[in-house]
């Protein structure tokens, strides 16, 4: 089963991934409530997949994604954010972001986007 590290300032957004990652067959392996907590439970956890929000205390979804990158060069991070954080998005997509959605979020689209993200890791490499 893969595991999924869920990163946002609000509990309800994170029991709301978390519902939405458990019905499409992902293990929560954590939680966390900002940027500095994140990157400790990353380097512990080491989930398949980590949802980041941009905006929260203590340290950002930003500097918390770049940390992780720089921990995991090949970690798997989906954004999830508000939509006046157009610039932040295409900041996080060039520290290497997989993808992002946009609170308030369609529950299929985080689905679909676990299940494409499970999918490429049950592919093997190409040759």
């Amino acid at each position: 089963m893969k595991r999924l590290l869920i990163v946002d300032d609000a509990l309800f957004m994170r029991r709301l991934i978390a519902g939405v990652a458990r019905e499409a067959g992902w293990d929560v392996a954590g939680e966390a409530g900002d940027g500095a907590q994140a990157v400790a439970m990353y380097s512990e956890l080491k989930p398949d997949l980590t949802t980041m929000d941009l905006v929260m205390p203590v340290m950002g979804g930003l500097e918390a994604l770049a940390r992780i990158r720089e921990l995991d060069p090949d970690a798997r991070v989906v954004v999830i954010t508000a939509v006046d954080q157009k610039q932040s998005v295409m900041d996080a997509i060039r520290l290497g972001a997989l993808d992002f959605v946009v609170k308030p979020f369609d529950r299929d689209r985080v689905a679909s986007l676990l299940r494409k993200v499970a999918g490429r890791e049950e592919r093997p490499p190409d040759a």
